[in-house]
Parts: structure tokens; sequence; C-alpha cells
């Protein structure tokens, strides 16, 4: 053998010796794309998500790294998994098996057990290896990496298998589920042909597809992802959604310079544009004027919901202008074109949209809630008729728990006007159309029919605010009926039985319960939760007989809600909330403001370098107190033996004076002074008495005290909920 041949030998032994022994020989670029006819825009985002978050899955447990490269990109047409740098061999493993003792034998010799296990985990009995464990020592087998090349074939159709969508469908025999049928797959490690994969009886290959239109329907070789991102971008793909969001983005915002015009921002039909087209292009076109003389709700909507177009207002101004933008998947010399047909299909929709509204003003409010006997609120609530009454009745008592103004009552009439018509506009021709303007056009149809506008605002806001975001009604009726509307629909699914479970919650009552809240804390409004719900209840009972859950609450429901509302917009501490909130549900009224003003108070002390050393001391006295299940008794001043004793006695009556008025004059802040006012006595008490003494009229009388010290806190808050920072 010549030396040029041994040095080739040794490499590939030392190759092979490298595999064996698991050693990493670098990283290579993983592509994989999945070639799908044309995929609903409102799954490809998701997608993503799952395909980034299953691919780290099974890389890291496969044992395979990916050192942090994983990305993902889409089209309508395709989702593309890219791996810049992916190990191209698992890392080594080491398999734990039985115990030393149960493993060898007296004389060391390898038993049935150790046999078994290694013939489990395909390695020689000889190569198992003992090491150190917690709890002795243990065999262990000791499993080389493998090349990637060979694992990736087995968890890459793992990954698209573990991918879901909201409705998906089989058009194989293999039984397969995708959101839609899988027509090409590339799947290449380092420009090489992974050739084993196949998914739903499509093979991998280096072969992908550009553009439906643009691109000729042309296969295209690809290399790597270099090469195919450049390859696509020439036949009209671009792959990046990032990238087609600033393109239209600027698209839109040169029409609308170029028009002097000012765009409708809409988040969501940016997202539906990103992944509806491959090669976006955005192009103005126009509709007759005479069209705005219909509500610009239903112009809007009829635009965004048929059609995905934008729709624009005149500059500077709220009034919607003539034009619309759409953003279609072709090239700029299709446009003309392309612009004169979205022109025909949205006149003919604003010509229906028109006729509807129109159609729908002959008849009036009062009129159609006669009819609403007909419509089911749910099959176990009754019908829609059924659920305004019971809004009427509950509005009525919910005005009158706003405050104690005499003047508030002016609004009752107002408020069982506009309950009485709330739900009018469900069976009118433009909600059938449009679903999401009801409240929308009852408020517009309550206007046409002369209705005051305090009535008709509070009917357009009903469904203010739509949980977490958005804006609240703008008048005092509309956050009246809102909250009765509300509060009706949680307590009579909670009636029936039927409330959240898991993440399960089809009729939105967490987005209901998250909206009360908001009216009450940002409208400002003085009311106890518990009567407001007592009082939804009893109305419920009226009229519907299903038996409640009695695991379930209403109440305690809401309560989480508003917890949850509190730790987003103001709370940071979990044990303040916890502190206040759990102290606040078990005692009556509860005041949603009156608790948030405590949480936030009580936060801002926690923060001064006192309140943690205060703390322990409280805790100690409270450890004490629960230990011997102290009740409270009177504390007998002549029994004080220590300077100590009388201090902290005196400085407890002076706070049980000045805290109740504190406390009712809702002057938190000035209650939490008070109390951590007591910490210098506290200190001393505890470094100069001992509580067990052998007298068992000191110990009492200690314990007493004690006692008043833990009463005063916890009628604030259960302070044993706060955790010492650092400890």
């Amino acid at each position: 053998m010549n030396k040029k041949s041994k040095m080739n030998s040794n490499k590939k032994s030392k190759k092979k010796m490298a595999q064996r022994e698991g050693q990493s020989s670098g990283t290579a670029e993983l592509l994989l794309e999945i070639g799908v006819e044309e995929l609903p825009y409102q799954f490809i985002a998701p997608a993503l998500s799952e395909l980034e978050k299953q691919a780290a899955f099974f890389f890291s447990f496969h044992k395979i790294q990916d050192n942090d490269s994983i990305k993902t990109y889409a089209t309508p047409r395709r989702l593309v998994l890219v791996v810049e740098r992916l190990s191209t061999f698992t890392d080594p493993s080491n398999i734990q098996g039985p115990s030393k003792s149960v493993a060898f034998d007296q004389a060391g010799l390898p038993t049935k057990a150790a046999i078994g296990f290694a013939k489990g985990q395909g390695v020689e009995v000889e190569s198992l290896q003992v090491g150190q464990t917690p709890k002795g020592q243990y065999v262990y087998a000791v499993k080389p990496g493998r090349s990637t090349e060979i694992v990736l074939p087995e968890i890459l159709p793992q990954i698209v298998a573990e991918l879901s969508f909201p409705k998906a469908m089989k058009w194989t025999e293999g039984g397969m589920r995708f959101a839609r049928p899988i027509r090409w797959l590339v799947a290449l490690l380092d420009g090489k042909l992974l050739q084993k994969i196949e998914i739903a009886g499509v093979k991998a290959s280096n072969r992908t597809f550009g553009h439906r239109v643009m691109g000729g329907g042309k296969s295209i070789v690809v290399r790597d992802y270099d090469s195919y991102n450049k390859s696509l971008k020439r036949a009209g793909v671009m792959v990046d959604p990032a990238r087609r969001r600033v393109i239209i983005q600027d698209q839109l915002d040169k029409l609308c310079t170029q028009g002097r015009v000012s765009l409708n921002p809409d988040e969501a039909l940016i997202d539906q544009a990103v992944f509806t087209t491959e090669w976006p292009h955005a192009v103005m076109g126009n509709f007759k004027a005479d069209y705005l003389a219909v509500p610009s709700e239903i112009l809007m909507t009829s635009m965004k919901e048929h059609q995905g177009f934008f729709s624009v207002r005149e500059k500077n101004t709220e009034k919607l202008a003539p034009h619309f933008i759409a953003v279609v998947n072709n090239q700029p010399k299709y446009i003309s074109v392309i612009r004169a047909g979205n022109e025909r299909v949205l006149a003919a929709r604003l010509a229906d949209a028109k006729f509807f509204f129109d159609e729908d003003r002959k008849t009036s409010l009062e009129e159609r809630a006669r009819k609403l006997g007909g419509v089911t609120f749910h099959q176990k609530l009754g019908t829609m008729a059924e659920k305004q009454e019971r809004i009427g009745k509950l509005v009525t008592y919910v005005v009158s728990k706003f405050n104690d103004d005499p003047s508030m009552f002016d609004f009752t009439i107002p408020c069982r006007r506009a309950a009485r018509l709330c739900k009018a506009d469900l069976i009118t021709n433009v909600v059938g159309e449009f679903p999401e303007l009801q409240g929308i056009m009852g408020g517009e149809y309550a206007k046409h029919d002369g209705e005051s506008e305090n009535v008709w605002k509070a009917i357009r806001d009903q469904y203010l605010p739509r949980g977490m975001e958005g804006e609240l009604p703008e008048t005092l009726e509309g956050l009246a009926l809102s909250l009765a509307d509300k509060l009706d629909t949680i307590v009579a699914f909670f009636h029936a039985g039927i409330v959240p479970r898991g993440s399960e919650d089809p009729y939105a009552l967490r987005r209901h319960a998250l909206s009360i809240v908001r009216i009450i804390i940002e409208g400002n409004l003085r009311v106890d939760l518990v009567e407001l719900v007592r009082a939804a209840e009893e109305i419920v009972g009226e009229s519907i007989t299903s038996q409640p859950s009695l695991l379930n609450s209403p109440l305690s429901f809401i309560f989480e809600r508003f917890k949850f509302y509190a730790g987003i917009k103001y709370v940071k501490r979990d044990d303040v909330m916890s502190a206040v909130c759990d102290n606040a549900y078990s005692r009556r009224p509860i005041d949603l403001l009156d608790i948030l003003e405590k949480m936030k108070d009580l936060q801002r002390v926690s923060s001064r370098p006192e309140f943690d050393p205060l703390m322990i001391g409280f805790k100690r006295a409270s450890r004490i107190v629960e230990k011997e299940k102290w009740s409270r008794q009177p504390v007998e001043p002549s029994l004080f033996v220590d300077s100590s004793e009388q201090e902290l006695h005196s400085q407890v009556l002076k706070v049980s004076v000045d805290l109740p008025i504190h406390m009712k004059n809702r002057q938190y802040d000035q209650a939490l002074n008070r109390l951590v006012g007591l910490k210098p006595g506290i200190d001393a008490f505890f470094a100069e008495v001992m509580v067990n003494a052998e007298d068992q009229q000191l110990r009492s009388n200690r314990l007493s005290l004690l006692k008043d010290v833990e009463e005063l806190f916890k009628s604030f808050a259960d302070f044993s909920r706060i955790v010492v920072q650092g400890s």
C-alpha cells in the first residue's frame, strides 16, 4: 500500500472511531419544506410556532444540538424549517440500569439482569460501566452518538405529524391528517438529500415549486437555504413572512400618501395579507360615493370580512373615503385588471349592504324586540326575549347600587329602555350578514327610531369592553347595561352547570368576567360584587330551573379574573395580592376598587427597608399564637413585668383607635404607616420578654397581647402570606 492510500485509510478509520465514540464532527444546515395546497391564512402563524416548538423538542429528545438556530418561514403553499447549525452527530448518552449488586454476582460476573439490560440497550455486556449515584452504585450503558443523517428520517416525519390545526383532512389511505394535502417535500442536510424521508405518501426530493402563476409551474432544484431563497424569489415567492409584512406596510403607506388619505389600521388584515400572498402587491380601488350614506361600520366590515380589503379615511378626518386597498398575490403588470375585478365585486357587496340597511330601518327596534321569543339564547337558558327581560330587571338593581347619590336614579328610565331594546338588532338583516356588528347596528337603528342619545349609545356600547383590551362604554347607562348583560350571561351558564374547564371556554365566560372587572375598576364604580352576583342569581333562578353546580361559584370565578387583571395592570407581587385578596374575599362587602387600593398601597409600603424586618416580627407573633391556638382575651396591664410589655400594649391601644378610622376613610397608606410604626415595640418585646413564662398568668397575658397585634394586622390583610424578600 502506498503512502497516500495509508493516509486515506487512517482518515477513514479515525472518522469511524469518532462516530462510534459519539464525537461531533461539526454542524450542518437542515432545510425542510412541506409543500401544500393553499393553507387558510389563520392556520399559518400558529403552525409556524408549533413547527419550531416540535423541532426543538425532538432535537433535544434525540440529543441533537441545534445551537439555537431554528428558524421557520411560511407562505400559503409551504411551511419551512431551517436549522443553520445542526450537529452532525447526536450526543452520547448514559442509560442507567440495575444496581451493581443486582447486575454482578459476588465473583464479579454479570447476572441475567445485566445481560438483559445490555441486550435491551444494544450494547455488549462487557461495555457496561459502573457509576456512583446518591442511591449507591449503578450500572450504565454508554450509547455512542449516531449520525444525524440517520436520525433525521426517523424524527422529521414525527415533527410534521405533531402539527395540529383547527381543522384537518385526510386524503391518503395512510390516514394522516393535515390542514391541506401535502404535495411535495424538500429535505436536505448540508445540501445532501435525505432520501429515506416520506410523509403522507410523498417522498422527499431536492425540488421545490415557485408561485402558482409567476413560477410557471416548473420545479426548482435546491442545494441549500441560500439557493432555495434566491431561486424562489426569481419564481415569485418571498419565503420570509416578516419580509412580506414590511413590504405590505410600505406599499400601504405609499398608496395612502399618493391618494391623500389615511389608512384605517387593522393588524388582523395585515396578518391576512401576509399569509395569503407569496408575492404581495397593494392596489387602491374606488367605489361610488353614494354608498357613504351607509354607516361606515357596515362599509368597513363588508370590505374586511368579505374581501379582505383595507378601508381608508379622508386625510385628518374620521370620514370614510370612497376608496379601498387590496393586497393581491400577483405582479404589477396585471394590477389594472385585478383592480377592475375587485371594484366590481365590492360594488355588489356594498349594494347588498345598503339594501339590508334600508330594509332594516323600515321596522322599528320596538317591533323587532317582540319577536325575540323565537330566537334561542341557549337550549338550557331559554330565549333572547327571556334574557332581555332578565337584563331589564338586573340593570335596575345595578343602577341603584352604583353609589349613594340620589341623583343617580335619574338614569334608571333610559337604562331600562335600552335594556328593553338591546337584543332586537339580532334579527336585522345587517347583523344576520355581519354578526360582529351586533350592538353597533342596534345603536344605529335606535338613533333612527328617535330614541334618546343615552339610550342609543347604551345599546351601541353594550358589548364593550371586549375583554382585557378595548374601550369601555361611553356613558353611565352603557356601563350599567354592559355590566348587567355580562353578569346575567355568567350567572345563567353557571346556574345551568355550564362552566369553563381547563382551556375550554366556548361561551367566552372568562372574557365576560374580565370585562365586568374592567367596568367596575376603570368605570370607578363603588359596588359590592357579592350583592350584584346574588341579585343576578335570584333573577336567573326565577326563569331557569336547571340545577347549578355546587362546586363552581360565579362570584369566585369573577374574583379570580379580578386578581388576574390586577396582577397584569397594577400589582407585581403575588404575595401582596394573596395577602389582600384572600383576606377580602372572606369578608363582606367585596368592593374591587377598595381591594385594589389596598394592594397598591401595600405594595408601595413593602419596598420600605423596615417592612421585611417588621414581617419577621409579625410572623413570629402569629406563629406563637397559632401554635397555642390562642383565642382573643382581654389584656391585663397589671400583670406586665417588663416595660416593653407596657410600651407595646400602649402602641396597640393607640393603633386600635386610629386604624379603624383610616380604614373607614380608605386612607390605606396611613393605616399601613400606623402598622409599620409597631415595629420598634414588637422588636423590643421579643428582645426583652419570654412569652412562654412558667407563670401561667404571665404567659396567658403575653399571648393575649400578641393576639391583639395579630388581629390589628389581619384587619388590613393576611400578612402571613407575605414572603420576606431574600428568605
